[in-house]
């Protein structure tokens, strides 16, 4: 451990030293002069503003570009979150048409004249891209009546910001900024005719096309919420290209198709499955976006992406059961393998906690731990553990296998059950979940094996099953039972474990904010070679 603690600080020492350096090469007069050769001319192409919506959320309140503090704006101390929304420009895309676009203008020529060279705060990839998306995008208001001082001034800008996207995307260790840098200088090549930039910008998305999806094109990082991102993009790229009048590439149809597949599953969810860094997210403007554009996805698998997914008329069952990710791709990685979900008609019975996303924060560590999902724990351990390095990057220090698994969807009658070796190394345990659910009857049942493989000796297990803020759970005078009321029902739970308690915990289904909620937790030791849990839920 002192050894791997000290190449650690070896490593980081290293790594911050190289940084430092090339920050002073990145401010030097040396390369703003070699990002500064101008290859663009004019625009020639503006992109429809109704092929963007799928990336912006309208405010309903338009802005009036004449109330900004046009003369300050760039000035302002204010936090780091505000200071890169004003920087990527996005608010753009909200700006009462009927604004000046002199004065629009005046704070674009303004952010040019201040960042004239490269400037860390400003210039981050993702930051950079989507400013570069935004002005482009919206060159109606932002170079459209200028005169040619200002376009030339314009063009020089956007020619640099792309030529360093260039220079540094390979850098990048986040796939989604890499994407999102992808765009950006794919649009700047359609727009300006650069036929380098545009060449670039495809042949990077077909590298990350390439590396970031296993054999089903699924993201390597099993992540719902990576998957919507990913098609939001690869569409708009197809759509931009389309409408541009250039080829579209059969790698991109490919991936656009598979990834179609996936999303059809989840999409028509209304309460969004919290599995693997997900978020409670509404899917419907994105699917009125497809539909717009006419792509028609379909798929009548019960299995994607290492997650069952058995929709009945009235219930939904979801169950996680595939491994866990490389430690590449394992940032947003939450340790629940098979880990349940319930919703009948459309109200969610059994739920995970959900995920902070902010990984410098405290909470982000305790919504990837397995007592967050609605699963079984060992002696108060992961099933995965996670390396906590001094960027607070948490990564995957010893992942887990899934051993087998059986998927039965029937009329009447579904069945999820798969088994998972995350506790093997550690306690010698193998951990069988088999989840049944008798449709006609508002059934659930379920079944958790503990099978040892070595002896050791006797750990204390926990099996919590979380539910949403405002749920109400009472037990019974004999502590024998819970009586559980959702929206729209009341359930009955039930379990031949001895101790049955009702704990206070923490919801993260909305993005980066916490609430408080309540799940069950049924607790004993493992004394037997093969021990059985069983519980079950029933409709009142």
């Amino acid at each position: 451990m002192n050894l791997r603690n000290s190449l650690n600080f070896i490593n980081e020492f290293f790594f911050s030293l190289s940084t430092h350096i090339r920050n002073i090469y990145l401010r030097s007069s040396f390369y703003n002069n070699k990002i500064s050769k101008l290859e663009i001319s004019n625009i020639k192409y503006k992109p429809s503003l109704s092929i963007l919506s799928c990336l912006i959320k309208y405010e309903k309140k338009k802005i009036k570009i004449e109330d900004l503090d046009k003369d300050n704006i760039w000035n302002k101390e204010v936090s780091n979150k505000i200071h890169n929304k004003l920087n990527n420009f996005f608010w753009l895309f909200s700006i009462d048409l009927k604004s000046s676009n002199f004065v629009t203008q005046s704070i674009v020529e303004k952010w040019i004249d201040i960042n004239k060279t490269y400037n860390f705060k400003n210039w981050q990839v993702d930051v950079l891209s989507k400013r570069i998306i935004s002005w482009i995008s919206n060159s109606n208001i932002v170079y459209d009546e200028s005169d040619i001082s200002y376009k030339n001034k314009f063009n020089l800008s956007i020619n640099k910001q792309v030529n360093h996207l260039i220079n540094e995307i390979k850098r990048s260790i986040s796939v989604d900024d890499k994407l999102l840098g992808c765009t950006a200088i794919t649009i700047t090549g359609l727009s300006y005719k650069n036929t380098r930039f545009l060449n670039f910008g495809l042949l990077l998305l077909k590298k990350i096309i390439q590396s970031s999806f296993d054999k089903d094109f699924f993201p390597k990082t099993r992540s719902i919420r990576q998957l919507n991102f990913y098609l939001k993009y690869f569409v708009l790229i197809r759509e931009l290209l389309k409408e541009s009048l250039n080829e579209i590439p059969e790698y991109l149809d490919e991936a656009i198709f598979y990834l179609g597949k996936s999303y059809s599953i989840f999409s028509d969810i209304e309460k969004s499955l919290l599995f693997n860094g997900n978020h409670q997210i509404s899917s419907s403007e994105f699917n009125k976006y497809l539909s717009m554009h006419r792509y028609k996805f379909e798929n009548t698998d019960s299995e994607v992406g290492g997650y069952a997914i058995l929709k009945k008329k009235a219930s939904i069952l979801a169950m996680d059961i595939g491994p866990s990710p490389s430690r590449k791709f394992s940032n947003n990685y939450q340790s629940g393998a098979l880990s349940f979900e319930f919703i009948y008609k459309g109200i969610k019975l059994v739920s995970n906690s959900g995920y902070f996303q902010n990984y410098k924060d405290k909470f982000n560590l305790i919504s990837k731990s397995t007592a967050a999902q609605s699963t079984l724990v060992v002696d108060n351990h992961s099933s995965c553990s996670f390396e906590k390095k001094s960027l607070n990057y948490k990564k995957i220090e010893n992942g887990l296998n899934i051993l087998d698994k059986e998927v039965v969807n029937e009329k009447n009658y579904c069945l999820i059950k798969a088994s998972h070796d995350g506790y093997l190394k550690r306690f010698g345990i193998i951990h069988q979940r088999s989840v049944e659910l008798l449709v006609a009857e508002n059934k659930l049942f379920g079944k958790d094996k503990l099978i040892k493989k070595r002896e050791v000796s006797s750990k204390k297990f926990d099996i919590r099953f979380h539910f949403l803020p405002g749920v109400k759970i009472v037990k019974t005078l004999d502590g024998k039972i819970i009586l559980i009321e959702i929206e729209n029902s009341g359930w009955r739970f039930m379990t031949n474990c001895e101790i049955i308690n009702i704990e206070s915990g923490v919801y993260f289904g909305n993005k980066n904010l916490s609430n408080e909620n309540q799940n069950i937790c049924i607790s004993g030791n493992i004394n037997n070679d093969v021990q059985e849990i069983k519980w079950e839920f029933e409709k009142i």
